[in-house]
């Protein structure tokens, strides 16, 4: 799954990129921007933050500060990471997935719609609780895979 979100954000990148050139070639080749490209830029931003912390969580790339770790045994160690996954967990589910349901649900129901592209900002909002999903998915799996049998 995390390699397939790789590939997402690859495409989302390099659709960011051509955005941008876009816009800057606008702007100085023909005098004025297009009104539309710093407004896509933005939101392929927003997809790819929120996006690229799953695939971080996916991958265990996240940064961590190695304080407590060293200082435990390997079964610490191991008990220590399962309490660590499910903080995330908890924030991914509670934080994410249901808080990012309701932002898309009260900008639905205002009926926001961005001014430039005119896309409904629910759509654009979607990537919180997609994110969520995604982190408690890979948290989920990696708390299977590796749940300390002693």
């Amino acid at each position: 799954m995390a390699t397939y979100l790789g590939w997402l954000l690859i495409a989302l990148m390099a659709l960011m990129t051509a955005d941008v050139l876009w816009g800057v070639l606008t702007r100085y080749a023909l005098g004025h921007q297009a009104s539309w490209t710093e407004e896509l830029a933005r939101f392929l931003l927003i997809w790819i933050g929120c996006l690229g912390a799953a695939y971080a969580a996916g991958k265990d790339m996240h940064l961590s500060i190695d304080l407590l770790s060293p200082r435990l045994s390997p079964a610490g160690r191991q008990w220590l990471g399962v309490g660590i996954r499910l903080l995330t967990l908890l924030f991914a589910v509670s934080v994410l997935l249901v808080g990012g349901i309701e932002l898309i649900r009260f900008t639905y129901l205002l009926g926001q719609y961005s001014p430039a592209l005119n896309l409904p900002m629910s759509l654009v909002y979607a990537a919180v609780p997609l994110s969520g999903l995604l982190t408690a998915y890979f948290e989920l799996a990696a708390l299977v895979a590796n749940y300390p049998r002693n």
